[in-house]
């Protein structure tokens, strides 16, 4: 379905800020799905692998915003929109502190272990300790929907008018900035940013992967992940999607009406790419990068060269999250509270768990033989794939 047939079904919310538009109509984490278009019933299967539930704790709602756990040190770190930030142990869930942050909260989280960052009300940054003792925050030029980076030393983040700021993580003095200008209209979701090496690679509203160098925010590289088209605004929306997944010498991404593709992280040179939808990001493993689509299809494809290798679409229209690749399986989370596991080699379910039932938002990370999800309502869950 189009995104004229989508503001037909659904209606349209405009929010003005900082000179564009952003369409919380189409946040696949408020939205409610059309009638006409309703989530696929399950079906029922034969259970081929052995889901464990390690651990679950509660940390507090999202709200209409996405939070996702960050995994660093053998800790995992959580917040929610009522100031809620949380340590726990990645092995246990044991809670190690709870603290709050003084203030709403619009995104998070970000750590390496040391520094804690999460996004607070009207675009403060607020950074933590790893013992959950405020160290500085700082005022960003609008509002922070996505988790901010923290790596070597520094806090990058961006704001909802395409500016990229870098903080010293001692100091919290700024570092760099760099600005790009963004699309008339914008979904409100939350593009990422993710750190390898020397570089930041940044995901921008209107279809854009940007390398930075960390050192001084100077452009490494800019890439078209999704092209703009279309005869209105509402058509050229081409946004990237959840956080750049990077793996060895590749970055990998995808845009909201564009495409899936996969770059060389030094250069930008394409490896490949391909028309794709999704509103949530790529998960990717040695072998295969996994994506879920506009529609609920769950796909795989090759690393190498882009060649798909299976497609499963008994999930359509449930609101999926970001893939992450999970030993010999792939687990997708949904708008009503499942955990759906995946065959990496054929897309044949294999297990499926409930939650809180509420959504499952964010994206998930992998701690060993654990992937870690966190809903919407605040559940965040450990669980195993046996």
């Amino acid at each position: 379905m189009g995104i004229a047939a989508k503001l037909a079904t659904v209606g349209v919310a405009l929010s003005v800020l900082g000179g564009c538009s952003t369409l919380s109509s189409l946040n696949p984490f408020a939205r409610k799905v059309a009638p006409r278009n309703p989530p696929a019933a399950l079906v029922e299967f034969k259970p081929t692998l052995t889901v464990r539930n390690v651990w679950s704790a509660s940390i507090g709602k999202a709200g209409t915003n996405v939070f996702s756990p960050a995994l660093a040190g053998g800790s995992v770190y959580a917040a929610a929109a009522d100031g809620a930030i949380v340590r726990l142990d990645a092995a246990t869930g044991r809670q190690l502190w709870r603290v709050d942050a003084g203030m709403p909260l619009t995104a998070g989280v970000g750590s390496d272990g040391a520094i804690v960052a999460v996004g607070g009300a009207n675009g403060t940054l607020l950074v933590f300790d790893a013992e959950g003792k405020q160290r500085w925050k700082a005022q960003a030029s609008s509002e922070i929907l996505s988790a901010p980076a923290v790596a070597q030393g520094l806090v990058i983040v961006r704001s909802m008018d395409n500016r990229i700021a870098a903080y010293d993580a001692e100091s919290g003095v700024r570092r760099w900035v760099v600005q790009r200008t963004a699309p008339a209209l914008t979904l409100r979701t939350a593009p990422g940013i993710a750190v390898a090496g020397p570089s930041a690679f940044v995901a921008l509203p209107g279809g854009r992967l940007l390398a930075l160098a960390t050192v001084n925010g100077g452009p490494r590289w800019e890439a078209a992940v999704g092209d703009p088209r279309g005869a209105t605004e509402l058509e050229r929306i081409a946004d990237v999607s959840g956080v750049p997944a990077v793996i060895g010498r590749q970055v990998c991404a995808v845009a909201y009406q564009g495409r899936m593709a996969c770059f060389d992280a030094v250069n930008g040179t394409v490896n490949w790419a391909k028309e794709f939808s999704s509103d949530v990001g790529v998960g990717v493993d040695e072998g295969y990068v996994f994506g879920a689509d506009e529609r609920g299809n769950v796909n795989a494809f090759t690393r190498e060269a882009g060649t798909s290798v299976w497609r499963n679409n008994s999930l359509a229209n449930r609101r999926l999250s970001t893939p992450a690749a999970v030993g010999r399986a792939v687990a997708v989370g949904d708008g009503q509270g499942y955990i759906h596991f995946l065959s990496r080699e054929d897309g044949a379910i294999m297990a499926r768990t409930a939650t809180d039932g509420s959504p499952v938002i964010g994206t998930p990370v992998v701690a060993g033989s654990n992937v870690i999800f966190q809903t919407q309502a605040g559940t965040v869950v450990a669980l195993a794939a046996e």
